[in-house]
């Protein structure tokens, strides 16, 4: 006979739903906010962890303020334009040719001196 899997990760705090939480929504009563954001990572006994479903329908008190991050607002990387425009910048850099050079002598770079360390003979 085989068991069932036990989930892994906390429920909607919704009455009778049985999806995963993916959000935390906090009240802030002295600021009338409520904040829905990711999820917490330990469940607080005055938050309430919601399913996506309901996260996108939650409702707070009529004069509150609701915060909470809209999808356009989360930063998603570069764009390909972006990374296109960037690869022709390179481009343009490596396909010029090094200026002519203008006759003054340049001192060759000193690598190293030896320093307080000497080779002993055997």
């Amino acid at each position: 006979m085989t068991r069932p899997q036990p989930r892994t990760g906390r429920l909607c705090s919704r009455v009778g739903c049985r999806h995963l939480a993916t959000k935390t929504l906090t009240y802030i009563y002295a600021d009338s906010t409520a904040v829905l954001g990711p999820l917490a990572t330990f469940s607080e006994p005055h938050a309430y962890d919601l399913c996506d479903q309901h996260s996108l329908r939650m409702s707070a008190p009529v004069g509150w303020t609701v915060i909470k991050p809209e999808p356009e607002s989360v930063a998603s990387g570069p764009t390909n334009d972006d990374l296109m425009a960037i690869a022709d910048a390179v481009r343009e850099v490596g396909s010029r040719s090094l200026p002519p050079p203008t006759g003054i002598e340049v001192p060759p770079l000193e690598i190293g001196r030896r320093g307080h360390l000497r080779a002993i003979p055997n």
